[in-house]
Order: structure tokens, then sequence, then C-alpha cells
């Protein structure tokens, strides 16, 4: 069934392009869920949100860690093989949901399930399929994947939300482990790692120069600790991963799982205060296409240095928006949403750079582990801080003030520090 679309003359590489947003389009579902249920559990449950967030917190901490880890499996047994398996475990994690009747159910299922199955299948994704299957174009490639996530937004958030409104949570969750079930067969029919696997070359390397070269062995464990403990040495890794844990702290961990409850402690209602994150989306579906466009012509450094300051800027504008009426929250959903992930093509560009292209995947796997982990540590932090406070207001201040740290040591990154350059791993 692949070979009439491999001898197409559209490029294969175009069609895993296509598989890989839908996964990533999947998996953003999967993450939209949370920030929906919070309100609906604890009227139900009682539990406190602290409790929730936790679930979440965890949940966003596998999704990290288990990154690294999952680019090597991708090699060693296929990342077709790879994405089956973390959708499944998904759709049965999501699935056994409505079934939960305490909470530590919800933080074995959202927390460690969906979590692994998260992880396993989006650790360096889109960064691997970018740089194995692109020569040409890979920071607009980079960018379309990225913004997988806010189409994932505009799709899922009003649906998910009218649907809880509407009938109740569980629907909503049945929802999304259904249409991960549905991908299933599609990632196994069309989704393949590498060029080589069909006698091709990446998009934009001329077919005329011979046949297809043998790709790398599979990175085993021991080479995904090593690429750390390596990594380690490199100033510019503690850069990239510091400023990333901030992206983390400022987007999903923060905004997607709290600002919905937190809109609707102002008197929104949930299905707008759910349409407000999908205009989000929209917003950051532009501006993440055009950060992968500028991250193929500008100094990435530069760019991340304007992303991460109008960030912080906006989130430090939030708990006033709430008091201007809509004209503010209009300006605050512009404004972030311009730059909600348009952090990641200059830094996924940063680390092919400075790492090399085939290692980018482990190495940007622990980049994204890092995002994770201040993502968890946010996601954790601002429900304690509600139940501590009874509002979001120093989370949101917290978080933009770290925005404009991030923005201050990003220009840092690839220049050699005081007397001797920095180390780097052999790419």
């Amino acid at each position: 069934m692949i070979e009439p679309l491999v001898r197409n003359r559209l490029h294969y590489a175009w069609i895993v392009m296509g598989v890989t947003f839908l996964i990533l389009l999947t998996s953003a579902g999967v993450r939209s869920v949370p920030g929906i249920l919070i309100v609906p559990l604890e009227e139900e449950f009682g539990w406190d949100r602290a409790t929730i967030s936790l679930a979440v917190s965890l949940n966003l901490l596998l999704f990290g860690l288990c990154g690294p880890f999952a680019a090597a499996l991708m090699d060693r047994f296929g990342m077709q093989r790879m994405v089956v398996l973390a959708l499944t475990l998904l759709a049965i994690a999501v699935g056994l949901t409505p079934l939960m009747q305490t909470s530590w159910q919800l933080v074995a299922l959202w927390g460690v399930l969906a979590g692994i199955g998260s992880g396993a299948m989006a650790g360096g994704l889109a960064a691997m399929v970018a740089n194995r299957w692109f020569s040409e174009r890979r920071g607009l490639v980079t960018g379309l994947l990225t913004a997988s996530s806010a189409t994932g937004q505009l799709v899922f958030l009003p649906v998910l939300a009218s649907l809880a409104v509407n009938l109740n949570w569980r629907a909503a969750s049945l929802l999304v482990a259904g249409i991960a079930l549905v991908m299933v067969p599609v990632v196994a029919l069309l989704l393949r790692g590498r060029p080589s696997e069909l006698g091709l070359r990446p998009y934009g390397e001329d077919e005329r120069s011979g046949p297809a070269p043998t790709p790398p062995g599979p990175v085993p464990f021991r080479t995904t600790m090593s690429t750390l403990t390596s990594s380690f040495r490199s100033r510019d890794f503690w850069l990239l991963a510091g400023s990333f844990a901030v992206c983390g702290a400022s987007t999903n961990g923060l905004i997607g799982t709290h600002l919905i409850p937190a809109s609707m402690e102002h008197g929104i209602p949930e299905v707008t205060a759910a349409s407000m994150l999908a205009a989000i989306g929209i917003f950051d579906l532009i501006g993440t296409m055009v950060s992968g466009w500028l991250s193929d012509r500008f100094d990435n450094r530069k760019l991340l240095l304007w992303y991460y300051g109008l960030r912080g800027l906006s989130l430090i504008f939030l708990p006033y928006a709430y008091g201007t009426g809509s004209f503010g929250l209009v300006l605050f959903v512009v404004f972030y949403g311009l730059d909600w992930v348009a952090t990641v093509p200059p830094t996924i560009r940063l680390t092919a750079d400075r790492f090399g292209r085939e290692r980018v995947g482990v190495v940007f796997g622990w980049i994204s582990a890092a995002h994770q982990l201040g993502a968890a540590g946010i996601a954790f932090a601002a429900g304690a801080m509600h139940s501590w406070f009874g509002n979001y207001e120093l989370a949101f201040m917290t978080s933009g003030f770290l925005c404009l740290v991030a923005a201050t040591i990003v220009l840092r990154i690839g220049r050699p520090s005081t007397g001797t350059a920095t180390p780097l791993p052999v790419a």
C-alpha cells in the first residue's frame, strides 16, 4: 500500500510530516483534558486543587523524563512501533478515567500511565522527523510540527469543554481515548523512521547522487545516559535546558493547566474559558510557523530573547487583564498566543547546530525533560498557591519574571565563556 505513495511526485517526507502532525495533535488533545477536568473533579469528588495538580504535575514530569529514552527506543525498535505502543497506552489510560473513584486512581491513570504514554511518543519526535527527513525547510517543518499543539487546542478544547458542561467530563475523556485508538492503524501503515527505510534521501538532497546512506546504528540506553553526561560538560546545554525549563513553567505547566479554572473564578464560563485557550492556539499556530521560518534566516538566540521577553510581560499583565474586561484579555490572548511555543523551533535549531543532527533527538529529549520539569513544578506549585492564597496571581507573576530571566541568558548560547571556549560533545 505504501509503494504508490513512495513513487508519487510528492516526496514521502511530507507524508511522514503530516502523520507526525496528527500524532502530536492527538497528544495535544490528551494534554488538553486536565485543564477542563479540574473544576468538575473538585465538585464531584471533593478533591482539592493541589491534589489534582499533583496528578497533572506527575504527568508532565514523566512526559519529560521518558523523552530521551523514547528517542533511544525509537532508534532500537523503530519509530513506528514505539508510537503505536504509546498511542495504545494513552487510549487505555484515558479510557479508564471514567471508572476512577479515588484520587490515587487519578494519579495512576493521568499521572503515571498517560505521562509515560505521552512521553514515549513525543520525546524529540518533531526534532527527529525534521532532521532525518528534511535537509531543506527544517525550520519550517519544525514550526509546523510544533504548531500541532496549538491546533490540538483549537480543535479539542471547545469540544471537550462543551461535552463536560452539556454531558459530563467522562464523555470528554472517552472522546480523546477513541481518537487515540483511531490513530493506531494510521501510524502502523504510514509512519517510517528514516528515508533509508524506503530507499530515499531526505527532502532537499539530490536523489541522483547515489543510494541512500546507511543510517548509524541504534542508540542504546548507555548512549542516552552518556549523552546526558557529556552534555553536562557543555555550558550551552545548561543554557538551553534552563531556558526551556522556564518555557515549560510559562506554558503547558501554568497556562495550559490552570488558565481555565482561573478564568472561571473571574466569572468566565468554562466553555468561554476553553475558547480563550483555543484562541491562544490560533495565534500560536501563526506564531510558531512564522518562528520556524524565521529560525532558518535569523540569529536564533535573538529570536529567543524576544520570545521570552514578550511572554514574560504578557504573564505579568494577565492578573490585571482580568480586571479590565474583554479588551485586556484579548490583548493577552494575542501577544501571549503568538509565542506560546514559538521558542521551540529556535531551541531545536540551536540544539542541532551545537550537538549534531543525528544526536538532536536524544539531546533535545533531555532538554525537553528540563522543559517538562519546569512545567511539572509550576503545575503543582500553582495549585498549591491557589490552595494557600485562594488565587493564581503569585503564580502568574512568578512565571512572568522567570521568562524575563530566561530572556537575558539565551544570548550566551554558543558564545565562549571568559578565558576558554565551552567544550562541546563531538557530533
